[in-house]
């Protein structure tokens, strides 16, 4: 058994490994949250707790936005695109798992041979072997011809001897994860891309209906000064400024019909579906929803856990990592098997003989020692990208940061805004009953009631506009802070109910 003993002290090296082991994402410092500093920006908006990862939307308190967001996470193709990614990572995984178990296979084999000068049969060949060997005597040559069958198995191993597959199949894993965390990721940009064409839809909507409420409102000014232009006691100059004015007022509805019709078909598109198909859906006209008055936003070490960008980022620095020892294991030594075991002859009768079989046995030993380099580059290679997967997640981490921190001030600055331009408005709605009182009581002109009431009708409309800013600004900040997204496999749940067949009008 002295053979064996070769093979066995190799078999031992396969529980070794090269390369480095993982040892988690590079240390960020305070940028972690490590010493329990918050995020800074956000004031009395912000609330410490915990935010649910899931279905921020729901706030709002309004169906009709719940529903495209279901809609969309079941429909939207890009979202498919993620997931068809995340299935060719899985597939790739299974692929590395069994790539480092042996294989068999069945072949069976025909070939006719002729050999000149060569006799296999011998005296002692059968009738089907002489008849063979003796093919080419009537020709005057020393031809031979032989029929050749065979049945058998053939198997081969590669021995892992220095971890090489397992680094593959570790640096898979980490890339399936990066799958996973890419379609989560898929999963935060497209429910908050549906909200913030939701909002601006409704902004439209609201803008629209205030723009007609203008419009009407400059016709009764034209018409005012044509009266007094008739009676005398008013100039042309003011009718047409009057009627320069209402045009004006008929001119701004047109943008933002085809604005509000752009929405809207991007709502259809974002949900899977053809231009119109929501249509119905988002008929008629409503308020834009006001969000919640507080944010939680937690602290920034849960955002590096949560987020899924920087999960994937995170997920990459591991596969890279993993390559090194990949290209660590292709510098040493490789030991593979192959075995055959067959039956057959040069007969079809020699198929059956069990007694008779073939078997090959070939262990092998291979290793480019002399490879000038070639390896080391690799490897070098290897580490590099590793070191560029971490300056990546660094980035990312700072980027994320930031998002945070810029939305939530903006989010804090846009509801003082809508704070102010509220008391506004109803500041100026009181106005104009003050002045509809001087009106009655004979101590104010008509104009000065429809001039009272242009500038509440702006103010309407700058707080519309505002209000739309603050929803989009919520949004902006539950994006920033990676919400929107399930675990794999309780999407389904997120998106229970909805389909995109389901809206009717």
């Amino acid at each position: 058994m002295r053979y064996l003993a070769i093979p066995a002290s190799m078999l031992l090296l396969s529980a070794c490994t090269v390369g480095p082991d993982y040892a988690g994402p590079p240390d960020m410092g305070s940028a972690s949250g490590d010493k329990g500093q918050g995020f800074l920006r956000g004031g009395d908006v912000v609330s410490r707790e915990e935010p649910p990862l899931a279905a921020w939307w729901e706030g709002f308190d309004d169906p009709t936005l719940t529903r495209l967001e279901k809609m969309a996470i079941l429909g939207n193709p890009d979202l498919g695109v993620a997931r068809a990614r995340l299935n060719q990572a899985r597939a790739s995984l299974r692929l590395e798992k069994v790539a480092g178990f042996p294989t068999l296979s069945a072949q069976g084999v025909y070939g006719y041979i002729r050999v000149p000068g060569l006799d296999l049969g011998g005296e002692d060949q059968g009738d089907s072997g002489q008849q063979a060997g003796q093919s080419g005597d009537e020709d005057g040559d020393s031809s031979s011809d032989y029929n050749i069958y065979n049945l058998g198995l053939q198997a081969s191993w590669e021995v892992d001897l220095f971890g090489g597959q397992r680094r593959k199949t570790e640096s898979a894993v980490a890339q399936m994860e990066a799958a996973e965390a890419g379609v989560a990721d898929a999963q935060v940009s497209l429910t908050s891309a549906v909200a913030q064409a939701y909002f601006n839809l409704r902004d439209r909507q609201q803008r629209i209906a205030l723009g007609e409420d203008i419009v009407r409102q400059r016709q009764k000014q034209r018409d005012l000064m044509q009266q007094r232009f008739d009676l005398g006691t008013g100039a042309r100059i003011e009718v047409e400024q009057a009627q320069t004015a209402l045009e004006q007022a008929q001119s701004d509805l047109l943008p933002l019909r085809s604005e509000a019709t752009g929405f809207a078909n991007a709502l259809a598109i974002l949900t899977g579906q053809v231009p119109g198909a929501v249509d119905a859906l988002l008929e008629p006209a409503q308020a834009i929803p006001l969000p919640p008055a507080q944010v939680s936003v937690g602290d920034p070490a849960s955002l590096l856990r949560r987020r899924p960008d920087i999960r994937a980022a995170e997920r990459q620095i591991a596969a890279r990592n993993a390559e090194i020892g990949v290209a660590k294991a292709a510098a040493l030594p490789r030991l593979s098997f192959m075995g055959i075991l067959g039956v057959g002859g040069t007969s079809v009768s020699d198929l059956t003989d069990l007694d008779d079989f073939t078997a090959i046995a070939a262990p092998m030993l291979n290793w480019d020692f002399l490879d000038f380099g070639r390896n080391a580059s690799k490897v070098d290679q290897a580490e590099a990208t590793r070191d560029e997967a971490e300056a990546q997640y660094r980035s990312t981490v700072l980027g994320a940061l930031r998002d945070v921190e810029d939305s939530l001030a903006d989010f804090r600055r846009r509801r003082e805004i809508v704070a102010r331009l509220a008391r506004a408005e109803e500041s100026s709605a009181r106005a104009i009953g003050l002045m509809q009182q001087r009106f009655e009581g004979g101590t104010a002109s008509r104009l000065e009631v429809l001039d009272a009431q242009d500038r509440h009708l702006a103010l309407r409309q700058a707080l519309t506009s505002a209000r739309a800013a603050l929803a989009a600004s919520f949004v902006s900040v539950e994006k920033a802070l990676g919400l929107g997204w399930a675990p794999d496999g309780d999407s389904a749940d997120l998106a229970a109910a909805d389909s995109p067949a389901s809206v009717k009008p």
